[in-house]
């Protein structure tokens, strides 16, 4: 197997590393997409024993999604059986969106700079968590403590999600950057760090692709690594906030990446559609023939 099969038989930086709940809906995301249809809770198992997660950790990561209210349990017969809830559907198309129009179609820059100062006291550390994570989701990075900024109008994006956490003492502000020098909020990025990593994922699955493109991956490997590739690259809008070309350094590695990454995950996309159907056959051969796999270009066209 390859460096990257390699590491997802054991977790290290991959899918399979990754905590069974955030897999389980990586893999709904993927072949259960837009469903209402529900699997039964013994097939949701074997498709995260795929990835080595023993199951108790798998019984334990569906009741947890479920108490958090993303999954919906059913009664067939002697079974249990879990749907995707309304807000579980929100939440991967969200994250599919986000994923797939990452890096997809760059716009020009105007010099301005989205700005979002807030104040959350300390005894709040939930909120204030959330809305980091949220923030960076969106672009932003920290130049202070409370002070946020990302390249771009960003503000209807960043008093949406104010407004959705009922955060009032924050304001918005959008302008261009002035200072001395050192001061261009674009150094609040490590860029050196973020063109590592691309060349790292560049590095990892140019091998996956040269296997796929001979034919050398099985439907289990093309499961396994198909699951990986999207969950590495989910971290990429995190990281890298899509700064204007005319601020990035000379041969950023994004443009290639993203071709990379299209590339192995549509050309994987039959087969582990094949393995995922297998998997959930042997409990449900009706429910396994509904699901399907997107392409990156259908990923950004469905709503």
């Amino acid at each position: 197997m390859t460096e990257v099969a390699e590491k997802s038989s054991t977790g290290a930086g991959t899918a399979v590393g990754a905590r069974p709940q955030h897999l389980l809906l990586t893999l709904l995301g993927d072949f259960w997409y837009y469903r209402t249809e529900v699997l039964p809770s013994t097939a949701l198992v074997r498709l995260l024993a795929e990835f080595g997660v023993a199951e108790g950790n798998a019984r334990a990561a569906i009741s947890r999604l479920a108490r958090k209210e993303l999954l919906v349990a059913t009664r067939q017969g002697r079974r249990t059986a879990y749907g995707l809830s309304e807000t579980g559907h929100a939440t991967l198309v969200e994250g599919t969106h986000r994923i797939f129009r990452f890096g997809s179609n760059p716009q020009p820059w105007d010099g301005r700079w989205t700005m979002l100062a807030f104040s959350v006291p300390e005894e709040n550390r939930p909120l204030r968590s959330t809305l980091r994570t949220r923030l960076r989701w969106l672009g932003f990075t920290a130049l202070f403590d409370g002070v946020w900024a990302a390249p771009g109008d960003h503000s209807a994006a960043a008093s949406t999600l104010l407004a959705e956490l009922s955060l009032t003492t924050a304001t918005v502000l959008v302008g261009t950057a002035s200072g001395p020098p050192g001061g261009d909020p674009a150094g609040a990025w490590d860029l050196q760090d973020v063109a590592a990593r691309y060349t790292a994922f560049l590095s990892d699955f140019q091998d996956v692709a040269a296997r796929v493109h001979a034919g050398a991956v099985t439907d289990a490997e093309a499961l396994v690594l198909r699951t990986t590739l999207i969950d590495v690259w989910r971290t990429f809008p995190n990281l890298d906030p899509e700064l204007p070309t005319d601020l990035l350094p000379a041969d950023w590695p994004a443009t290639r990446a993203r071709a990379l990454f299209t590339d192995v995950y549509d050309s994987l996309g039959p087969q582990a559609t094949r393995r995922f159907r297998e998997l959930v056959a042997v409990d449900d051969p009706a429910a396994a023939l509904l699901a399907r796999h997107h392409t990156s270009a259908e990923a950004l066209d469905e709503t």
